[in-house]
């Protein structure tokens, strides 16, 4: 469908925006259009460039020799001259969503400019973003709804595995007796297999069996999580890293416990389950170097091996004709999140995951692994019934007045000094307060909290949620509260930080 729409938009000599979440991604979507189109018509533009590269894809597009522009997040901004069409695939993803200042989201500028420039944007994906399906359910955006896959290709079969019957049965693997068995069937067969675990590293986790304590980062209020083949601790947000402990800094105790389970874990329980098995792994910690997305894909697809070891990078859109098993090692991961999307991420992931197995001629077979085999969001999984969540979920969210209902506004506040940030984080609460009640606006406002994550980088976390109908009224009052905070001596000193977002997608 996306081939043949820019093909309309080269005939009418329009260029063509096509953006894709991942940059893992990429290779295989430039593969198409350039097998398609010509190379001399596409430019890519993704973080993983270098300088020169990137100042060459953007030459190529300022002077408008490139018809098709090919990219991640940051692609909204390249300097197309005679822009036809925006499409952004996986438009439910959430790395359209900068979490960094400026906090945009691609879609709102996607649709800035197609107002601006009169032309469509077109949102793709097989589990849209709850908000975007509801403008479409309300009318205000078009639906258009694919009933078959490509190829007349059949659904994959998709099971359950409760992992609490596994447990009882004496099964302290990470894969289950009923995964063993099609993994192993699957080998027999020279059929490929994905394993999805969200988790990098070894163990989440390391703790002392004598006092329970656990090693945490010294920068951040966070465990550590160990990585076997480094035999380090590393804290995966601010990088800290130590080698393994093996003495317990609170009781000196040497009985330490690897707790949870990561990537690497897996793939040694797999190399002991199946050591004929070949096997690679694709996480953040095997894709730092240059194409090494694209490598290890390509070596996945090319050279037959058996296995691919992967976090949700595994998930999105690839293509492996000879993939016919799929296997969720723990589905509960992103259901114990802090986030009133964790039930929709949940579905979404699964779905997704669901979506790499049988994609030719044979039927896929899916296994779910979960300890709560009864969650609504794996039962629509299993089912992959869209609508089904969406109905379900929806409701949810009108009751408890969450998006697409309303909109939510972080402010949250950072400094090296914990009571100095408790204390703005109590005069912004105060101020926001005063002015909601005096002037009714309508605005539901939340007591100044910690973050989930109290510590990261050695800064203390605060936030004041706000939820609201966001318009000029909330816009005007958030300028005001910055006004405020401006004239204060906290506002000059650079070890505080203030930032304000709407509708987060990271809640930590």
């Amino acid at each position: 469908m996306y081939l043949q729409l820019i093909e309309k938009m080269l005939e009418e000599n329009k260029t063509s925006l096509m953006l894709v979440p991942e940059i893992s991604l990429t290779p295989q979507t430039v593969d198409r259009f350039i097998s398609r189109f010509g190379e001399e018509k596409v430019a890519v533009l993704h973080s993983k460039l270098s300088v020169g590269e990137r100042f060459d894809q953007w030459n190529k597009i300022y002077k408008g020799n490139a018809k098709i522009v090919i990219g991640a997040r940051s692609a909204i901004f390249a300097p197309i001259g005679n822009l036809g069409m925006i499409i952004i695939d996986e438009e439910h993803d959430g790395s359209y969503k900068s979490e960094t200042t400026p906090k945009y989201h691609t879609k709102e500028i996607a649709s800035y400019l197609a107002k601006e420039k009169n032309i469509p944007v077109i949102l793709g994906s097989a589990t849209p973003d709850l908000s975007t399906y509801y403008k479409a359910q309300t009318g205000k955006i078009t639906l258009l709804e694919l009933t078959k896959r490509a190829n007349e290709a059949k659904l994959p079969k998709v099971e359950i595995v409760d992992l609490r019957h596994e447990l009882a049965q004496g099964n302290k693997c990470m894969i289950s007796s009923k995964l063993y068995q099609n993994i192993k069937q699957n080998l027999e067969n020279k059929k490929q297999t994905i394993l999805f675990l969200n988790h990098r590293g070894f163990s989440n986790f390391v703790m002392c069996r004598d006092c329970g304590s656990t090693i945490k980062c010294k920068n951040c209020n966070i465990t550590l999580t160990y990585h076997a083949k480094q035999q380090t601790l590393k804290c995966h947000y601010c990088g800290y890293e130590i080698s393994i402990v093996k003495e317990c800094p609170e009781c000196h105790s040497l009985n330490f416990k690897h707790f949870g389970a990561g990537t690497q874990k897996l793939e040694e329980q797999v190399h002991m389950l199946f050591p004929e098995a070949t096997t690679i792994r694709m996480d953040i910690d095997t894709v730092t170097k240059k194409n090494s997305h694209e490598q290890i894909l390509n070596k996945f697809k090319n050279e037959g091996v058996d296995i691919l070891i992967g976090t949700q990078m595994v998930v999105k859109g690839h293509h492996f004709p000879n993939v016919t098993l799929v296997g969720v090692i723990a589905a509960d991961s992103s259901l114990n999140i802090d986030d009133y999307k964790a039930n929709e991420k949940t579905f979404q992931l699964l779905t997704q995951v669901a979506g790499r197995a049988g994609r030719e001629k044979e039927q896929g077979n899916v296994i779910i692994q979960t300890y709560n085999p009864d969650n609504f969001s794996i039962e629509c999984a299993k089912k992959q019934d869209y609508h089904l969540f969406y109905e379900t979920e929806i409701l949810m969210r009108k009751q408890l007045k969450y998006p697409p209902f309303c909109d939510i506004i972080v402010i949250a506040i950072s400094a090296s000094n914990q009571n100095k940030a408790f204390q703005i984080t109590k005069k912004l609460h105060h101020y926001l307060k005063s002015r909601v009640l005096n002037e009714n606006l309508g605005i539901i406002l939340y007591q100044g909290m910690p973050a989930p994550i109290d510590k990261i980088k050695n800064k203390y976390r605060f936030r004041i949620i706000i939820k609201c109908k966001f318009g000029n009224n909330t816009i005007q009052l958030i300028n005001d509260m910055l006004e405020q905070y401006s004239k204060t001596k906290e506002s000059k000193q650079e070890d505080i930080k203030l930032s304000i977002d709407l509708n987060p997608n990271n809640w930590m």
